[in-house]
């Protein structure tokens, strides 16, 4: 029996590894173990009760304003207990965050192996996006057998001198998630807001917009809302702009503040998984900074506007589907302009193949951790 402590605390991991556990659970001589540092609580449980996923752990470690050194410490202090009362063969961690790195170094103390979901995005900058770029890169020298999403994902990989025999390019379960959620039928409450807007009989087109991410904070974050209050107004009969805003109050004070009264820009609470994949599809644009959205929009085909310098998703921005803008305000007002009064501009967007996988990344998961442990067996024999 090979057990396996998949470790998470985010809303986007509990997405991404959804599939892979649910493809765990089916697998016969593999027993699975549900780990959740709640670095995020509400917005990790609504996505937990999504997925039907009940946590055999749960550390509870959100506190407000945690800084990340506190956060860092928090879960070295209660992870490692875990790690040793569990022993598992391996502990999976998905993506970027602290507690991907932190997960990874303690189960590294451990001498307890790691699988890295989402292996390999790199920008080449650490300063962006901030933390992510170091938890990712730090996790990577530990990881022993890293999930590739992507060709490119690998040939990051390759060049930091992973061997070849440890990737395997499975392309990205967020795919696999969104697959699943976009089948089941919209919430009502979906329904109900794009009739009030207008969006449901055609008289305005959605714009959804999302931004969180910490090297944005201040000016940076500024300059986007204003861009956003200057496309309100200029396009105040044809455009209604919808914000799930994070609850981070570094941006929920300042987007109430600049947004908080345009007739035509909804400032929500941070929306469950299910919710925002239905108002993506009704979206005409996306304008956001998240990493995730970048691949689920380009799974749907929705052109998307990054407000980024650089991104570790440039299978998105080669295929057409989204385009790096910065967060100059000028530059976002003329680049959103463009897409919506050049119809060519936009249908160009719309038409590109998804770069991030078929929707099967958590069953070449599962298999590669099972060749990996037969692979040990006959090395051994």
């Amino acid at each position: 029996m090979m057990r396996i402590l998949p470790i998470f605390g985010t809303r986007p991991e509990v997405v991404k590894m959804a599939p892979v556990i649910q493809a765990l659970k089916k697998t016969p001589g593999c027993e699975t173990v549900v780990c959740v540092t709640a670095q995020h609580r509400e917005m990790l449980d609504q996505a937990l009760k999504l997925f039907a996923i009940v946590p055999d752990v749960d550390l509870n470690l959100m506190k407000p304003n945690q800084t990340l050194a506190q956060l860092t410490a928090a879960i070295f202090d209660n992870l490692d207990p875990v790690l040793e009362k569990y022993q598992p063969d391996w502990v999976l961690v998905q993506g970027d965050t602290t507690t991907v790195m932190v997960a990874a170094l303690a189960s590294y103390y451990r001498k307890i192996r790691v699988g890295h979901v989402e292996a390999g995005l790199r920008t080449g900058d650490k300063w962006q996006p901030f933390p992510e770029e170091i938890n990712r890169r730090m996790a990577s020298v530990i990881t022993d057998l890293h999930f590739a999403p992507t060709e490119h994902s690998r040939q990051n990989l390759l060049r930091e001198g992973v061997d070849d025999w440890r990737i395997v390019v499975t392309g990205n379960p967020v795919i696999d998630a969104l697959n699943e959620i976009a089948r089941r039928p919209a919430p009502a409450e979906v329904e109900a807001m794009l009739k009030q807007w207008g969006v449901l009989d055609g008289d305005r087109q959605l714009v959804l917009v999302t931004a969180h991410r910490r090297e944005n904070f201040g000016k940076p974050l500024e300059d986007f809302f204003a861009a956003l209050l200057a496309l309100a107004c200029e396009h105040a009969d044809r455009l209604q702009l919808v914000y799930p805003v994070h609850l981070n109050p570094h941006v929920h004070q300042l987007a109430h503040q600049v947004l908080g009264n345009v007739p035509n820009i909804a400032l929500l609470p941070p929306l469950e998984y299910l919710p925002m994949v239905h108002l993506m599809r009704r979206a005409h644009l996306v304008l956001t900074d998240s990493g995730g959205i970048q691949e689920e929009a380009t799974a749907l085909g929705i052109p998307t506007l990054v407000m980024r310098q650089v991104t570790e998703r440039p299978e998105g921005v080669e295929a057409g589907v989204l385009k790096l803008v910065g967060t100059d305000t000028q530059r976002i007002i003329d680049e959103t302009n463009r897409l919506l009064k050049n119809s060519d501009a936009y249908h160009a967007m719309t038409k590109a193949q998804n770069p991030f996988g078929d929707g099967q990344a958590a069953g070449r998961i599962v298999r590669a951790l099972l060749d990996f442990a037969d692979r040990e067996q006959t090395t051994h024999a």
